[in-house]
């Protein structure tokens, strides 16, 4: 069966294994989560759970998502996000998916927004060399350089690497070991980095190459 959580990234830290090495995990603050709505091909043309994480107030709920969470009979949830599994006849409407949902050694993909840098140099976005600090190049050694061809085609391609904004976008990260479960605290470590800063939200699913 195919899973699926969403959770919060808590940090990193590091755990021995029974071996004695040690690796770097991140924690992540895996569900409980709630399905909110099933989706299925007679009504919706496909067949999906939306699962919801994180309590939030009435109050903060506009007119819309208050009649989506009334017709389920589920209290507002923070976050939403659909799942596509294959077969979804096990689950039901109000279903509670915790951390146990996985276990050690399971291989999956981590789905989280980068951190954002705002607008970076070349350098520092594309990792652009610096130029000569010498013989006259004056306050421009992180510059770009030249942007290419002269009087043919007289113009800058689309695409170019260029300063620009970085970050704050969509990283998915694949293939990553589940190290270890805290089913009591609904807590997953994971081994190796994930996208986001603490507190990010991260998404947990099979991995699609394992």
């Amino acid at each position: 069966m195919q899973k699926g959580l969403i959770g919060k990234k808590i940090g990193m830290t590091q755990l021995f294994l029974d071996n004695g090495n040690v690796v770097p995990v991140t924690v992540v603050e895996a569900g409980p989560c709630v399905i909110v709505q099933k989706k299925t091909v007679e009504n919706d043309g496909y067949e999906a759970v939306q699962f919801g994480y994180g309590d939030v107030k009435a109050s903060r709920v506009n007119k819309p998502m208050k009649g989506h969470f009334a017709k389920n009979d589920v209290a507002p949830k923070k976050v939403l996000r659909e799942f596509r599994f294959a077969d979804i006849s096990a689950l039901n409407v109000g279903d509670i998916i915790k951390a146990d949902t996985f276990a050690v050694g399971d291989k999956v993909d981590v789905v989280g927004t980068s951190k954002g840098k705002g607008t970076a140099g070349a350098i520092k976005r594309w990792n652009f060399g610096r130029l000569k600090e010498s013989h006259g190049t004056g306050p421009v050694a992180r510059h770009a350089g030249s942007l290419g061809a002269c009087s043919d085609p007289s113009r800058v391609f689309k695409g170019k690497k260029l300063a620009g904004h970085l970050g704050n976008e969509r990283v998915t990260i694949q293939n990553l070991d589940v190290v270890k479960v805290d089913v009591e605290n609904n807590l997953i470590a994971i081994k190796g980095a994930i996208p986001g800063p603490k507190g990010g939200i991260v998404v947990i699913s099979d991995s699609v190459k394992a």
